[in-house]
């Protein structure tokens, strides 16, 4: 596999850092220019709730939706935020649930 890189807070990119995964922590301003980066080096790039939340929703839907690269959104190591519930969202878009 390719290259992964992981953008989060300090303390989750710590337990990255460990299994040698390329860390990102940007200031909550660059988290954008962050995931642009990421984007053009990476095959997969993990990102926390906390900082995709901070993401215009445009471009955060954009880089999610993209072919490549693959782009997770997890929760960081102390739970501040959730990432969305994308079962819950494909059910809905297919009809078998609102």
């Amino acid at each position: 596999m390719g290259v992964i890189i992981f953008i989060g807070d300090e303390l989750t990119a710590t337990g990255f850092r460990l299994t040698g995964i390329e860390t990102m922590t940007p200031a909550p301003d660059a988290v954008a220019n962050a995931l642009a980066e990421a984007r053009s080096r990476a095959e997969l790039v993990i990102m926390t709730a906390e900082l995709a939340r901070q993401m215009p929703p445009s471009e955060l839907e954009a880089a999610l939706l993209s072919e490549a690269p693959i782009i997770t959104v997890i929760p960081d190591i102390l739970h501040r935020a959730s990432p969305p519930d994308l079962v819950r969202r494909i059910r809905g878009v297919l009809g078998i649930e609102s």
